[in-house]
């Protein structure tokens, strides 16, 4: 059984997965692999929708393995992959309030986030806002990253 993390841009899901198992596997990382460009490439000239059906087919792949799976954000915008989401028995959500999330994410230099840069604060917030009930009915365990290290959420989680 798959142990998936959940949770909006900036809570940490990629790291907590890496340090949970180093062969996990990048959700993001796996659809660019199979769509041949980048993420933000794909949404501009495919749309979302198409983006949405290659998510949930891979969260259908992904979910029947036994590894660490860092997803993507917004994955659980469409029924289907809520439904992927709620049927697994490890699916964790890593929390965190929003002012948090926004600094850690305006600090972050590495990573370009289309939904960041191309939105206001508010329509960002407006964005998270509406994402939280969809992360928590998801999820199996919740856990509120913030003010924790790393390996204080791998603890907990294990």
């Amino acid at each position: 059984m798959a142990k998936v993390l959940i949770g909006f841009m900036g809570s940490g899901k990629s790291t907590i997965a890496r340090l949970l198992d180093l062969d996990y596997i990048d959700m993001d990382a796996m659809i660019e692999d199979r769509i041949g460009m980048p993420i933000a490439d794909f949404f501009a000239t495919k749309g979302e929708s198409a983006f949405r059906e290659i998510e949930s087919d891979i969260l259908s792949d992904l979910i029947a393995t036994d590894k660490v799976i860092s997803t993507g954000g917004g994955v659980v915008v469409t029924e289907k992959n809520r439904q992927l989401l709620t049927e697994n028995q490890q699916t964790i959500y890593l929390k965190a309030d929003f002012e948090t999330l926004y600094q850690r994410i305006a600090n972050d230099t590495k990573n370009v986030r289309p939904l960041f840069v191309n939105n206001s604060k508010e329509a960002f917030k407006a964005i998270f806002d509406g994402r939280q009930i969809w992360y928590e009915e998801a999820a199996s365990q919740i856990i509120d990253v913030t003010n924790k290290t790393p390996q204080e959420i791998v603890e907990e989680i294990l």
